[in-house]
């Protein structure tokens, strides 16, 4: 081993001390970016960011830019809004696009990832994917205000029985094939829940023949030893022009659905046994959102003292989806009485627009005296007289939206 060289390997060694010094600000600096906005998770060497749960969700873009970022963020709010409620048209209820549009506000970190594939003619190819992983609460809120439907977490995971015919006889997929089964198990993560398949014993094995003639007694009977008592049994087989698959959806012995799907792509044809299923489930299980139902509601504005006022209300609750029609019922002095027909209920309306400070709730009980609380940032005044029961009570706000 050669010896240490006096003078020049010194100036090495101080020159590599300065350099880890240089270094060591530097991953200080990039750490300090990170935290003053959206995180992107650290990865480890093999390790790939993927979304898992119904509050992540992966869209493909075409660079990384801010601009391209924030319209993915858009799209994949309205992926994890369809997960989260089970509901695949949640993006096109009323209030959720104009949520859409503010979807960065929801994000609580991000990644990307680099697919690579093989193009139509065999050249590689590359798709950059982002995966966005978004504040679990925010979007519960945002889910409760605007009355979406609620499918609850956490979810069943029913036993796919799923028998495949290539053309030499049906054969059962047991865990152990999983991957052959990897379009609809995928897809059912996509659509919030999972699938499990059965260990794939001699005895299940032997079960090919009940599930291709539709017997859902016997394949409830063999399920028995797992949990829980739903099963998705599928049989996909060669068909004119591609694939064809037979579902159906059991939940403790009755059959919930019943549905066929076919494409040229046999993993086109299973995954609809994934979105069949949650479609079956979402029926089932979802619930009413904690923003109420939908209706005819009777409010009261309070500090509608001018004509630009009454303008400036109009002009407001004309421009949210969620206020489906006004009626003008009387005007008295600064106050305004509407019937709103809305697309959630009246508390969901109340927590949306008092968002902004536009329209805050206010107490409707005036007794002794004593004055409505009109919010922060709003004069309280006791109005003339009490609302009718049933009514509910907002003053106008001074912000600008």
């Amino acid at each position: 081993m050669p010896g240490i060289v006096p003078g020049k390997d010194s100036q090495a060694m101080q020159g590599l001390s300065h350099g880890l010094r240089r270094t060591s600000w530097l991953l200080l600096a990039v750490s300090l970016l990170l935290a003053s906005g959206l995180a992107t998770a650290q990865r480890t060497e093999g390790d790939r960011a993927s979304a898992t749960g119904a509050y992540e969700a992966e869209t493909s873009v075409r660079n990384q830019t801010d601009g391209e970022r924030g319209a993915a963020f858009g799209r994949a709010l309205a992926q994890v809004l369809a997960s989260a409620t089970g509901d695949t048209a949640a993006a096109s209820r009323p209030g959720v696009r104009e949520e859409l549009a503010k979807a960065k506000d929801y994000v609580d970190g991000y990644d990307y990832r680099q697919d690579e594939g093989v193009s139509a003619n065999g050249s590689p190819s590359f798709k950059t994917i982002l995966v966005t992983r978004f504040k679990r609460d925010a979007v519960d809120s945002l889910v409760g205000m605007l009355g979406l439907p609620v499918w609850p977490l956490p979810r069943a995971k029913p036993v796919l029985w799923l028998a495949i015919d290539d053309g030499s006889g049906a054969r059962l997929v047991g865990l152990a094939q999983a991957n052959a089964a990897r379009s609809v198990l995928d897809q059912a993560n996509a659509r919030g829940f999972a699938l499990g398949l059965p260990g794939g014993n001699a005895a299940e094995q032997a079960a090919v023949g009940a599930i291709w003639r539709g017997d859902t007694a016997a394949i409830a009977s063999l399920s028995s030893r797992y949990s829980p008592p739903m099963q998705l049994l599928g049989k996909l087989y060669r068909g004119a022009g591609g694939w064809v698959a037979d579902w159906t959806f059991v939940d403790k012995g009755k059959v919930l659905s019943q549905w066929a799907t076919s494409s040229p792509d046999a993993r086109r044809a299973m995954s609809g046994g994934a979105d069949g299923a949650a479609n079956a489930l979402f029926k089932r299980y979802a619930k009413s959102g904690s923003g109420g139902p939908p209706g005819r509601f009777r409010v009261r504005i309070l500090g509608v003292a001018s004509a630009d006022d009454y303008m400036r209300l109009a002009g407001y609750l004309d421009g949210l989806s969620i206020v489906r029609r006004v009626q003008p019922v009387f005007a008295t002095g600064d106050t305004l009485e509407l019937e709103l027909d809305l697309a959630t209920g009246v508390d969901g309306f109340a927590r949306y627009v008092g968002r902004n400070g536009v329209l805050l709730q206010v107490d409707n009980s005036v007794g002794n005296g004593n004055p409505v609380d009109a919010g922060d940032g709003v004069s309280a005044g006791t109005p003339s007289s009490l609302p009718a029961a049933g009514v509910t009570t907002f003053r106008l706000g001074g912000r600008e939206y």
